[in-house]
């Protein structure tokens, strides 16, 4: 079974856009402030092309033209590029915008703020930037346990935006019990296509013998797709690509279903299905849960650049 949704993500594929309309619109090299998006496929690929990706922005030379991740910045990475007078483009997801704007918020009106997501994520950093004085970061129901705040009656909460819906979902639970005035976004903040992909998961678990998603070890929302079939008794597997298929997963298992993270690119699952079909597994058959049709337009130094570029001569003319 090939699941759908699957793959790239409308804030994927924006970030990934942005950084080769830079090279073919400017020229490389452009420098990319971390992994534009968490899959060493998709990076290699714009590294190749003349991306350089670096940790940190102080890597990046004096003047030079800087993309910010999918994933975000905080303010100080803002402040620290104005000094060194960089020509910034920035790819921040507008889910993640979302997050960083209401993290803002919250501290304006004096709220104590608990940000649930995991430590060490890009996403997280950049949000923790946004308050670091009054914000806390929590990625257990345990850690809920032992928070301590100024002020139980004035907490807010915000989330990663790309968690499993379970585990965030006993979080806030948890945190609702420790402290009954909290607060929350209007809406959740775990984006559509985490959500989409992990439906998609439970919609078909219980009917595959193995779930194979096709993602990067650092990829949040892909390890949370194999959560999420392990929750329900299905073994569930997080593959870089073919290769790290291990044939003896494939020993006794009649039904495959096969889904990708929202930064693996459906190469990657091509290669996937041609693997399995070459090893016993001959029908395919797509099974589409729910339409997911978002789209995320360009940012305006981008649409400026496009704009300003030469028309193309066509060859030979």
């Amino acid at each position: 079974m090939l699941l759908k949704p699957r793959g790239f993500c409308a804030g994927v594929v924006r970030a990934i856009d942005i950084v080769r309309i830079a090279l073919e619109t400017f020229g490389a090299p452009i420098y990319v402030r971390k992994e534009i998006v968490h899959n060493r496929f998709v990076v290699n690929d714009l590294a190749e092309k003349g991306a350089i990706f670096v940790d940190d922005i102080h890597q990046v030379p004096e003047g030079a033209r800087v993309i910010y991740s999918a994933h975000g910045v905080s303010p100080a990475v803002r402040e620290q590029s104005q000094r060194q007078k960089l020509k910034v483009i920035d790819a921040t997801c507008p889910l993640v915008t979302k997050v960083h704007v209401e993290a803002v918020k919250f501290a304006r009106q004096g709220y104590s703020l608990v940000l649930i997501g995991h430590r060490d994520h890009d996403e997280i950093e950049g949000t923790l930037g946004e308050a670091p004085d009054v914000t806390q970061v929590v990625s257990s129901v345990q850690e809920v346990q032992t928070l301590e705040v100024p002020d139980p009656e004035h907490v807010a909460y915000l989330t990663q935006t790309t968690l499993s819906l379970d585990e965030s979902h006993d979080i806030i639970q948890a945190l609702k019990l420790k402290f009954p005035k909290i607060v929350g976004p209007h809406s959740q903040d775990i984006c559509y296509a985490t959500e989409n992909r992990q439906v998609a998961v439970k919609n078909v678990a219980h009917s595959a013998d193995l779930v194979l998603v096709v993602g990067s070890n650092n990829s949040s929302n892909s390890n949370r797709l194999v959560e999420v079939s392990r929750n329900l008794g299905t073994q569930g597997y997080l593959i870089d690509s073919a290769d790290a298929i291990d044939p003896g997963w494939l020993q006794g298992v009649n039904n495959v279903a096969v889904t990708a993270g929202a930064s693996a690119p459906e190469i990657l699952v091509e290669g996937v299905i041609d693997y399995l079909k070459r090893n016993g597994f001959g029908t395919v058959e797509e099974v589409e849960v729910m339409p997911e049709n978002v789209r995320f337009g360009l940012p305006p130094e981008i649409v400026q650049a496009i704009q300003s570029a030469p028309p193309q001569t066509a060859a030979g003319v």
